[in-house]
């Protein structure tokens, strides 16, 4: 009988001590399962900032072709494009990190956020891409490689190689996008300088997307680069050519001069000699 007692009572105490350690485990089960989501979400927090699916390439081309192509005629009519268009400036998602920029020399690009020095510009990008990328404006910029279609960022690219084949689809479709900023960035009905801005742009940029071969790309014509190279030697042959004729200039008055002593002291010499 007492080996029976004894029996269920260490039973009884097994049975105690498990649920015991049944429920004290329970809290840090729970507490390793919130780290885990806790983790997973500033991953996918930290991976939405780095994975931007905009392409800084394609963006600085097409405001490289703005800049180029666009810009000088809407300065020289002095409009003001508005927010609302897609090629403003400050709807560039990247344009304040192109602004911090600075080409040293040919092989020292630097960051204007935190003055680090890259060989190259690619190697600047990928700089901003994993340390200055908090910096950007995802809210209310937009990428600007998404007009690539209508801007003609492939034929800037692409100009010196053989032309592709023409998709039909695709040039009405870039066409439509164009045509879309060109309503979208100057109204007609806002002005005769909107609406010669309106017309311009038709020109320059839409009327090229048709594979009946009718228009060229940037049919108007581009801004006129100022070549440093040839500036600095334009200044350095005037110079030249001043110091040339100032040496030549006082080369001659001296031999003029000597040439005048020479006639005084044959003249006084001729005028000591007795009579």
């Amino acid at each position: 009988m007492n080996k029976i007692l004894v029996g269920y009572h260490r039973f009884f105490v097994f049975l105690l001590l498990t649920r015991v350690s049944l429920t004290s485990s329970l809290p840090h089960t729970h507490n390793v399962h919130v780290d885990s989501d806790t983790t997973r979400i500033l991953n996918q927090e930290q991976g939405d900032v780095h994975r931007i699916h905009c392409s800084r390439e394609r963006s600085r081309i097409a405001w490289k072709i703005i800049q180029e192509y666009l810009t000088p005629v809407v300065e020289k009519e002095k409009y003001n494009i508005s927010r609302k268009c897609r090629l403003h400036p400050e709807n560039d998602i990247y344009r304040d990190q192109e602004q911090h920029k600075s080409h040293i020399d040919i092989n020292e690009w630097q960051c204007g956020y935190c003055k680090k020095t890259f060989y190259e510009e690619k190697h600047l990008d990928q700089h901003f891409d994993n340390r200055h990328s908090n910096l950007l404006n995802l809210n209310e910029s937009q990428c600007l490689a998404d007009v690539c279609g209508a801007l003609h960022c492939d034929h800037d690219i692409n100009s010196r190689s053989k032309k592709s084949k023409c998709n039909p689809a695709a040039a009405a479709r870039n066409k439509h996008l164009c045509e879309t900023l060109a309503d979208s960035c100057f109204p007609v009905n806002t002005g005769p300088v909107a609406s010669r801005l309106h017309e311009f742009f038709l020109h320059q940029f839409c009327d090229a997307h048709s594979c009946a071969g009718i228009g060229k790309p940037f049919a108007r014509g581009r801004r006129k680069k100022k070549n440093g190279f040839y500036i600095a030697a334009s200044i350095f042959l005037v110079t030249l050519l001043l110091f040339y004729y100032l040496y030549i200039y006082l080369y001659r008055r001296g031999l003029k001069r000597e040439t005048q002593m020479l006639k005084r002291i044959s003249q006084a010499g001729r005028k000591k000699k007795p009579s």
